[in-house]
């Protein structure tokens, strides 16, 4: 989408070709273009509302009832914080006090918009134009054009101390991680835009700077001194984020964002990250960390907690002699131990019944597909396979869940 065809989304007639467009939804795409033929929409107008309410569809996982009134793009729906993550970071920067903000590469504004809830006098900051236009619409939609406002400019080429002469308290940076045009996703810290010399540079100049990072991100290369912090939610593992200077609290942390009956809840596993968990046989129980804890090396900070250890110590797999409640990890029982052969496999589960396996995997190259068709299984019952390493040996555990 070109800045004139949002643009063209933004008049009454492009109003009405969403609320056609929405309307028709539920009977699917041809129906809806149908539906925009008939009214007399212009096509490219058309089309631009078809796009449109395929990504607020998509968006109402990320940012609920919000999504059905802001605009996106598809990259920048892929990329964007979801809400309930924005709005816990949103509430830490302003109990630390943060009461201004620039959020450099600001995208479609989903962090943005959350501290602007929080009370925080955002300034955005996005290199393309249609993007920059669409956050300022979404700070529009969301009631917050009063304290989110957006400039189209170089992030790494804007004063970041001060806005209008005012000192700012903080910055915020979400560097792109897919490349243009493709949407593919950038591992590669170093072709960030804007890429992660200026990140680190940046952290070294703003004291209080945040920056949301892929969750793959080396250990070796984090700024000294910072607080590094995996996010999951729903068990899902979403982002790391980075807090720099007097917003590091400490050195790592594991936060588990969980929604129950009453709301989102939160449980934060806090540590060195570079504490070594003991190493010891299997045990009757197996503890599968989130990946949260896994990725923020905090596996030894977890096993004691249950009191358990590792079998090998290259796997994150932790075992105990009791099932300890935890939102840190999900439980199994360990039924048996199997040095790993195909045969002998097949035939213990055979004999155990079991016709639907879960395979679980930690240290082995086999594809759980596969090994699900190889198996062969038939009957009644269920069981959970996990594939691991034991003191260095490939071993499988047949186990059930511990509910």
């Amino acid at each position: 989408m070109n800045l004139d065809q949002f643009t063209a989304l933004r008049t009454p007639d492009g109003a009405v070709a969403l609320a056609t467009a929405a309307e028709q939804a539920d009977a699917g795409p041809l129906a809806a273009a149908t539906a925009l033929r008939a009214a007399g929409t212009p096509a490219g107008l058309a089309a631009a509302a078809l796009t449109q309410i395929e990504l607020r569809r998509r968006a109402a996982g990320k940012f609920g009832a919000d999504a059905a009134r802001m605009y996106f793009t598809r990259d920048g729906l892929e990329q964007a914080t979801r809400a309930v993550v924005a709005r816990r970071r949103a509430a830490r920067l302003r109990a630390a006090g943060v009461r201004t903000l620039v959020d450099l590469g600001c995208g479609l504004g989903a962090d943005a918009i959350a501290a602007a809830r929080a009370g925080i006098r955002v300034h955005g900051v996005e290199a393309d134009p249609v993007t920059a236009a669409m956050a300022a619409a979404n700070a529009e939609a969301t009631g917050v054009a009063d304290r989110f406002t957006v400039r189209t400019a170089d992030a790494t080429r804007v004063d970041v101390t001060t806005v209008d002469g005012e000192p700012v308290d903080a910055v915020f940076c979400d560097p792109a991680r897919r490349h243009a045009g493709t949407g593919r996703r950038i591992f590669d810290p170093a072709a960030y835009s804007p890429p992660w010399d200026f990140l680190v540079g940046l952290a070294e100049r703003i004291p209080r700077t945040v920056l949301k990072i892929a969750p793959g991100i080396p250990h070796e290369i984090l700024p000294a001194g910072a607080e590094a912090e995996w996010v999951s939610v729903a068990g899902d593992l979403v982002e790391a984020t980075i807090w720099a200077g007097p917003l590091a609290e400490v050195p790592r942390r594991a936060t588990l964002l969980t929604e129950g009956p009453s709301g989102w809840t939160a449980d934060e596993l806090t540590g060195t990250g570079t504490d070594r968990p003991p190493v010891g046989p299997v045990r009757r129980y197996l503890y599968d960390p989130d990946d949260a804890v896994v990725r923020a090396h905090l596996v030894a900070e977890f096993a004691a907690t249950v009191d358990g250890s590792l079998a090998d110590p290259t796997i994150a797999y932790v075992y105990a002699d009791a099932p300890t409640p935890t939102p840190y990890a999900r439980c199994l029982e360990v039924l048996d131990i199997l040095p790993f052969s195909l045969k002998r496999l097949r035939a213990r589960l055979r004999q155990r019944a079991v016709g639907r396996v879960e395979i679980l995997k930690r240290g082995s190259p086999l594809e759980p597909e596969r090994l699900r068709r190889d198996l062969r299984l038939s009957g009644p019952e269920s069981a959970s396979v996990v594939l691991t390493r034991v003191a260095g040996a490939p071993t499988a555990l047949v186990c059930r869940p511990v509910r």
